[in-house]
C-alpha cells in the first residue's frame, strides 16, 4: 500500500535497510507541544552503501495550547495552522513506526526528540544522534550544529532548496539524513548506536579561561575540575581524557543530566 504525504510517496521498506531521520518543531516546552513533525529516511543499498531515500514527508500537529512567541520566531508556525492537525497522540506512531518497521530513528541533538518520540509512540528503537557522531567522527570541526555542519561539509547530493526554510521539521530531517549518511558510511550502524548512548564527547573546551583547547593541553587539575562541572557531555569529555592518562575511579557522567554546548 502506497500512503502518500506531503507530496511525497511512502513505500514499504525492510526495517533491517531503513533508518528513519525525525525531526520537530514545538510549541514550548511541555511534554505534548510538538506542532510539526518532519522525517527522511536513510536507507541501505544494494552495494552495501547507505543513500538518502526519496521517502520524506512531514505534518503538523496541534499541540493543544497556543505556540508561544519565542518559538514561533523560530519556525513561524501559527496557531491558524495547527488548529484543525491532529493531535501528537493521534499520529506520532504512524511516522516514528513506518510501515516496515525501522532498524533505529535518529535526530540531530537527539534527546530533545526522545522528550516527545517516547517509547509509547517509538516502541523500543534505537536512537542514533548525528551531533554526538559528528564530535567522533569530525573533532577538527569548529562548530557542529545542523546548519554549521551542511555549510563546513557540504554533504553531497543534499539539494539546497529542499533543505530549506530552516527550522522547519521536513528540511531540517533532510539536511541531518546527509550527515547520517556519510556517518553511517565512514562507521558502522553499532558504532553510531554507542557513541549516541553516551554524553557528547567534546573535542574541546567549551567555555571559560580554558576555552578553546583541546582536553590533553590541560593539566590534572584543570581536568579534575572540569570532572566535577554540572555539564554532564564537560564532565564525560575531561573524565575520558583522564582515563586515557590513566586515572582511576573516574565517574562516568549521566545522560540523563547532558548539557547544550557546541
Amino acid at each position: 500500500m502506497l500512503i502518500e504525504s506531503s507530496g511525497i510517496l511512502s513505500k514499504p521498506v525492510d526495517h533491517k535497510s531503513r533508518i528513519r531521520v525525525v525531526d520537530l518543531e514545538t510549541a514550548g516546552n511541555g511534554p505534548n507541544d510538538v506542532c510539526e513533525i518532519g522525517w527522511q529516511d536513510v536507507v541501505l543499498g544494494h552495494d552495501g552503501g547507505w543513500r538518502v531515500d526519496d521517502e520524506r514527508g512531514s505534518l503538523l500537529v496541534n499541540p493543544g495550547r497556543p505556540i508561544s512567541p519565542e518559538t514561533m520566531a523560530i519556525h513561524h508556525i501559527l496557531d491558524a495552522e495547527v488548529a484543525t492537525a491532529p493531535f501528537w497522540k493521534e499520529i506520532a506512531s504512524s511516522v516514528l513506526r513506518p510501515e516496515g518497521g525501522a532498524m533505529a530513528l535518529a535526530a540531530h541533538r537527539a534527546s530533545f526528540e526522545q522528550r516527545y518520540c517516547t517509547p509509547r509512540y517509538a516502541g523500543g528503537a534505537a536512537w542514533i544522534c548525528t551531533w554526538k557522531c559528528a564530535l567522533r567522527l569530525w573533532p577538527e570541526l569548529p562548530r557542529f550544529s545542523n546548519q554549521m555542519l551542511r555549510y563546513l561539509r557540504m554533504p553531497e547530493g543534499l539539494v539546497h532548496a529542499i533543505g530549506l526554510p530552516a527550522h522547519r521539521a521536513m528540511p531540517d530531517a533532510y539536511v541531518t539524513a546527509h550527515h547520517l549518511r556519510d556517518m553511517l558510511n565512514e562507521s558502522t550502524f553499532e558504532q553510531l548506536v554507542k557513541w549516541s548512548s553516551e554524553p557528547g564527547l567534546l573535542p574541546r573546551v567549551p567555555s571559560g579561561h580554558e576555552r578553546g583547547k583541546s582536553w590533553d593541553r590541560l593539566d590534572i587539575a584543570a581536568l579534575q575540575a572540569f570532572a566535577r562541572d554540572r555539564d554532564a557531555d564537560v564532565r564525560f569529555s575531561a573524565e575520558t581524557e583522564l582515563r586515557r592518562r590513566g586515572g582511576a575511579d573516574v565517574k562516568v557522567a549521566d545522560e540523563a543530566e547532558q548539557g547544550t554546548l557546541l
